[in-house]
């Protein structure tokens, strides 16, 4: 474990509470070489209203944490290649797939997600996962 790692899950959860989501609020870091390179935290896409359920449900175009901060740094022309993600709840399936492609290297979550679909995937794939309590 890194030295910064309770730090940046901190930062990432203290980010989460920006997300207007009411089931679940997730925050995301992305960090490289010592540098927060971008942030994300679950909501709606840009230009949309802040509702994230409906009578109960998510809605189907909500993006997680993840997705936000990995697009985020796409459009700023940093790279996320060799970066560590942090994010406040394991990664789904679809986020998975992202933080691959985009080359992150290392993800450090906090809280267990029902599905492992996508952390199976993850070091499927060689990337380094660990869970910080």
């Amino acid at each position: 474990m890194e030295k910064f790692d309770h730090s940046y899950l901190e930062m990432a959860e203290i980010w989460a509470q920006n997300s207007y989501c009411k089931r679940r609020k997730v925050g995301a870091l992305l960090v490289k070489d010592r540098m927060i390179i971008s942030d994300g935290y679950n909501g709606t896409p840009s230009g949309f209203e802040n509702v994230c359920e409906e009578d109960g449900v998510t809605k189907p175009y909500v993006l997680h944490a993840e997705a936000n901060a990995i697009t985020k740094v796409a459009k700023s022309g940093n790279s996320s290649d060799g970066a560590t993600l942090y994010v406040t709840a394991s990664p789904c399936l679809e986020c998975s797939k992202l933080i691959i492609q985009s080359g992150i290297k290392r993800v450090v979550y906090r809280d267990e997600y029902r599905l492992t679909d996508g952390v199976d995937l993850l070091r499927r794939a060689g990337i380094e996962v660990e869970k910080v309590d």
